[in-house]
């Protein structure tokens, strides 16, 4: 049975599988930046300063920061639901099942940051999704009013975040300074390990950066991330998820859309400014982008739902049966970007400006989906979601 078959018997639409493919792309162009760059600095260790190169950073995270990702966690909570009404057709214990999934996710996460990302979002998500399960019987107001709420601590935490970056800048300005000198230290190790050094060493730099960083990451995305599995669960539970002709995905298109891309491109604005990771700036554009990014992520599944609604072409079939083996396809990513960035491939870190990076990941991002696609013309799943569903439901039938 071919992709539209499958979708069909499992009373699913293309819709969440288009969303899926569309938001893979973004994220491989937000994070090509903290992998050919030090993770700490991102393109701001040299990798701006060109007109071309710019406009690449700008253009990104007008465009996709904080709203791939938001996009990617909204379908985090879509597939939850799935997996509660796929339990109970057939009378199976979903408990038993969701916690093989997270410690299977688990698993991949501390993998991938290992070997090939730390900036990994796999063990967030898992470890949020431990926190997610208590919400499972919530109904669709209160999942939405937690959702709202849960957003609203994210922005205050950027806030918080952006005015203390701007308090120690002028009134602490010699503990920034030494902020400055840490940041240093850790962009050289940087370069001396995934510039020159070995695979293993490179293994153990990652390990390390992820210690020292998770706490920041989970600050940065955490709250927002679950709010948009709340978000996801109560789209489908109000059934818009399963109909791309729902009127909140042309209000979303129409309405939240235009405000949302005002506002995230006067927050890149603001970060094209900065003159360094840790300018006020900087961290000003952040939380601009953070308060305007579920007005652009809703806009944008209302684009998708647009296109969804259309006469299937081979495109869009191609595209949506990439979404399915999201997993295969961001750990391709990671895998790719290791190899033509890292010393131990192409050697390639720190010597590529944001539009040539921009450009690659592109390219990256297509062929992650194009190859994930092409299996599944022959296989049921993409071969991590067979290893991930194998885990999740061992010993049951």
């Amino acid at each position: 049975m071919d992709y539209r078959g499958q979708s069909a018997a499992a009373g699913r639409h293309v819709l969440p599988d288009l969303t899926r493919a569309c938001a893979l792309i973004g994220i491989a162009l937000v994070n090509v930046g903290y992998i050919a760059w030090p993770l700490i600095t991102g393109y701001h260790d040299g990798g701006l300063g060109t007109p071309s190169d710019d406009a690449a950073y700008f253009g990104v995270n007008a465009l996709f920061l904080f709203k791939s990702y938001s996009l990617f966690a909204f379908m985090f909570g879509v597939g939850f639901a799935y997996q509660i009404a796929s339990a109970e057709r057939r009378g199976a214990s979903f408990a038993g099942q969701y916690w093989r999934r997270i410690a299977g996710l688990l698993g991949f996460g501390f993998l991938h940051v290992a070997l090939l990302f730390q900036g990994d979002i796999l063990i967030i998500y898992a470890v949020l999704g431990a926190v997610f399960f208590l919400f499972r019987s919530l109904g669709i107001g209160a999942l939405i009013r937690w959702a709202v709420a849960i957003y609203a601590v994210q922005l205050l935490a950027m806030g918080a975040l952006a005015a203390l970056i701007w308090v120690g800048n002028t009134f602490a300005p010699e503990d920034m300074a030494a902020e400055a000198a840490f940041t240093q230290a850790a962009v050289d190790r940087a370069h001396a390990v995934f510039g020159a050094g070995t695979f293993a060493q490179s293994v153990q730099l990652r390990i390390s950066e992820w210690s020292e960083l998770t706490s920041y990451a989970f600050l940065m995305q955490g709250f927002g991330a679950f709010s948009f599995f709340l978000f996801g669960l109560a789209a489908v539970r109000a059934g818009v998820i399963a109909d791309p002709g729902a009127p909140i995905w042309q209000r979303a298109r129409r309405v939240f859309l235009p405000f949302g891309l005002a506002g995230s491109v006067l927050g890149a604005w603001i970060m094209a400014q900065a003159d360094s990771s840790m300018s006020p700036d900087m961290f000003l554009g952040l939380f601009v982008i953070t308060l305007f990014s579920p007005l652009s992520s809703a806009g944008y599944v209302g684009l998708i739902a647009a296109w969804a609604q259309k006469p299937a072409g081979w495109l869009q079939t191609f595209l949506a049966r990439g979404g399915t083996a999201t997993l295969t396809a961001y750990l391709m990513q990671s895998l790719l970007f290791s190899l033509i960035f890292n010393n131990y491939g192409l050697g390639l870190f720190g010597e590529l400006g944001a539009a040539a990076c921009t450009a690659i990941a592109f390219a990256v991002a297509l062929f992650s989906i194009a190859f994930s696609s092409l299996w599944r013309l022959r296989f049921k799943r993409g071969p991590m979601e067979a290893i991930l569903r194998s885990w999740t439901y061992w010993g049951t039938r």
